[in-house]
């Protein structure tokens, strides 16, 4: 078996013991003669595998009980139209923009009504997170929107903004249990999970039940109502029930490593190999602010191109791969999600070293 160590952004990395349970159960689930891949979403076993996975995650992020947790489809992207169709009550929202994902979140919103841009890094191409600590938010704003992992970027919001009061709205598709999160302090936490809990296909919604009103903007299609979901315990229509059911196979691997504590001092541990390195080279170079740097995405420069293009295809033949930067910034990007081991990053570090040394 020749595995590599893949740096992709998403889909990215999952843990081997997940993926080789999965190949073991694939013709034959728990003794039911089928593939989870061909189950009916109505059968026992499968309502078995979607209430497991939801319980495995309230014990994991320790939800509060009066949050719903939804599984969706359309990814994260889908969510920026359904967050102000089903919040913007006063048809008014102030968004963050740090990066490319909460900027596109930004313009969606503008369809539905008005969205304030109350801060952004832009300016430098968002390699900085702004200080929140006193926005100028609108009194009557419905909610404040933030990207909270810029994976494109490598940025990460330390602390959380100052909203005045207003309900906060957070796309957590980068950092989804990287390490302990109060969700009491969000009004909806949501993400992909395409970066660090399963495949691509599946957005995890949790949503405080106050928020699941009957009344939505006009035009709303049933299927973008929170509520359609939350009345059907995500059951509503077929849900994407192979992928469900490796996230839930991704929630116990988790609680079995010892839980969210632990990921967070693992992947701490992990960052801090690949940004030590970084600050003493002499060729490569991180391009975020120190204080507001990723764990789970480190992007970095040789500030040569053509030596930045070399890197990468050298690193893909020594079985580093998916290390190419988003085009916005160019260079390379090293994604380094809860699956991915401490020794794929100390190989990619030695490689860099090596590769610093030769040119």
């Amino acid at each position: 078996m020749n595995r590599v160590y893949n740096f992709s952004a998403g889909p990215a990395v999952l843990p081997e013991e997940v993926l080789r349970e999965a190949a073991e159960e694939m013709m034959d689930y728990k003794g039911s003669g089928m593939s989870v891949m061909e189950m009916s979403h109505r059968s026992k076993v499968f309502a078995t595998i979607i209430e497991e996975a939801e319980a495995d995650l309230r014990e994991l992020m320790q939800i509060p009980d009066n949050y719903k947790v939804l599984f969706l489809q359309g990814g994260a992207s889908q969510q920026f139209a359904m967050i102000p169709m089903n919040l913007m009550k006063n048809k008014k929202a102030a968004y963050i923009v740090t990066g490319q994902w909460a900027k596109k979140a930004f313009q969606e919103a503008q369809l539905y009504g008005e969205a304030v841009k109350v801060a952004s890094s832009e300016d430098e191409t968002f390699s900085y997170i702004p200080d929140c600590s006193d926005l100028d938010i609108p009194e009557d704003a419905d909610y404040v929107y933030i990207c909270e992992n810029n994976t494109i970027y490598g940025t990460k919001y330390k602390a959380l903004p100052n909203t005045k009061g207003h309900t906060l709205v957070a796309d957590v598709s980068s950092c989804f249990l990287s390490e302990p999160v109060d969700v009491s302090q969000y009004g909806i936490i949501y993400g992909g999970v395409q970066k660090n809990i399963g495949p691509a296909g599946v957005v995890i919604v949790i949503i405080r039940e106050d928020l699941i009103g009957e009344e939505t903007l006009p035009g709303t299609p049933t299927m973008l109502k929170y509520k359609t979901h939350a009345d059907a315990a995500s059951l509503y229509n077929t849900p994407p029930a192979y992928g469900i059911y490796i996230c839930g196979k991704v929630f116990k691997w988790l609680k079995k490593m010892g839980g969210l504590e632990v990921m967070k001092q693992r992947n701490e541990e992990k960052a801090k190999i690949l940004y030590d390195f970084l600050d003493q080279s002499k060729l490569f170079q991180g391009t975020v602010r120190k204080e507001d740097r990723s764990l789970m995405n480190v992007p970095f420069v040789t500030g040569d191109k053509e030596l930045d293009e070399k890197f990468v295809k050298e690193a893909t033949a020594a079985g580093l791969v998916n290390l190419k930067g988003h085009r916005t910034v160019g260079g390379m990007r090293a994604s380094i999600y809860n699956a991915m081991p401490k020794e794929g990053v100390e190989k990619l570090v030695a490689f860099m070293k090596k590769f610093e040394e030769e040119n």
